[in-house]
């Protein structure tokens, strides 16, 4: 069984992908080609912000992000304890100083409360400017915007949706994309929405910051190629890979979107009563990039993953270590505890989930975990 089948994918969408990719080539238009464009307008009209900037992949994202809004020395960023190191790694490459906040022990979110905890933490102390928070829409379910926009303005901060994981997902009738001042997501092939490489893009409604990103994006640039107004770098969107996106967007509206959904109850009806299975709350929609299960101990996590790994099922550990213990981290201060960060690295990992799964796939686990 594939983790993830994007072989399977590929085989459903070939006669439209091979088609696509040989329209790049035979136009031989591989930096910023058409299909490029096309691409992000698509995207922004479908998250529904004004402007979609596409990147070399979602770190990048972010990281211009933080260029947009000038975090630098002094400032503190805001970023859930248990996510991807890329989310706290841009920040301190800007030289601006990562907080890592717990999350909720259901949705795997932020916590707002441990947030404002945070917050004041930081405040008290003087010595660092709060000014963003950086929400992980993980494993596929927005965070709680609504109380992390309201906590996050009220102390005068920006929030930057990191909706790598998130793209397709909703919360509250919205899509992730656009939950907060500006967005990020990554098209990385096990993505929802995945290219066949590296691929990003950024979210805004702000004119000024559309117009500054797509400046950076390539060396700085004016208003041509050879006029540099500022420094910039290089993360573009290669033509193929959003020729890629665009054969696979179709069908991640027509259809996979719903199924993977599908399988994903699957999953939670067979599985309950034997593990903690996610939880989706009542306002929101998840675009699954994962399906993620507690258990009680690393003992039992072993335990499980052996006697799937057996049946020939492969699992993944999303985290098995949380920010604040990331050896680049040691010396970092906490400012507020991570209990529940730590306790999900020890007792979560994730099943094969894609929308090419078959009932049959989803009765074998169950009758794993019930022996």
């Amino acid at each position: 069984m594939e983790f993830r089948d994007l072989k399977k994918q590929y085989q459903v969408l070939k006669e439209r992908m091979d088609k696509a990719v040989i329209e790049v080539m035979t136009e031989c238009n591989f930096i910023s080609g058409r299909q490029v464009k096309e691409l992000e307008e698509k995207l922004a009209a479908y998250v529904g912000m004004k402007h979609c900037i596409t990147c070399g992949n979602g770190t990048d994202a972010l990281t211009m992000m933080m260029m947009a809004w000038g975090i630098g020395a002094g400032d503190a960023v805001f970023v859930p304890d248990f996510t991807f190191f890329a989310t706290g790694e841009v920040v301190s490459f800007e030289g601006a100083t990562p907080v890592f906040v717990d999350v909720d022990h259901d949705t795997f979110n932020m916590d707002p409360g441990s947030l404002e905890k945070a917050i004041l933490a930081v405040v008290a102390e003087g010595k660092l400017n709060p000014k963003v928070v950086i929400p992980v829409d993980l494993f596929g379910l927005p965070a709680d915007y609504d109380r992390i926009n309201e906590i996050a303005h009220r102390y005068g901060m920006k929030v930057l949706e990191d909706a790598a994981q998130g793209f397709g997902g909703m919360y509250k009738g919205r899509r992730a994309g656009s939950l907060g001042d500006a967005a990020t997501t990554s098209f990385f092939p096990a993505k929802p929405l995945g290219c066949y490489g590296d691929g990003g893009a950024i979210f805004t409604n702000d004119d000024q910051e559309a117009e500054y990103l797509r400046s950076i994006a390539v060396h700085g640039k004016g208003s041509f190629k050879y006029d540099n107004v500022r420094i910039g770098w290089n993360s573009r969107l290669d033509t193929i890979q959003a020729a890629i996106l665009l054969v696979k967007f179709d069908a991640f509206q027509d259809y996979e979107l719903e199924d993977v959904n599908k399988v994903a109850s699957w999953y939670t009806e067979a599985l309950k009563g034997n593990v903690k299975t996610p939880v989706v709350p009542g306002d929101c929609y998840s675009s699954w990039a994962q399906y993620t299960i507690q258990v009680n101990d690393e003992d039992e996590r072993i335990a499980l993953q052996h006697k799937l790994k057996e049946q020939g099922i492969p699992t993944m550990i999303y985290y098995p270590k949380p920010m604040h213990k990331q050896t680049a981290y040691k010396e970092l201060k906490q400012y507020v505890p991570c209990h529940v960060a730590e306790r999900l690295s020890k007792t979560v990992f994730s099943l094969p989930l894609d929308g090419y799964k078959s009932f049959g796939d989803i009765e074998l686990l169950r009758r794993v975990f019930a022996e």
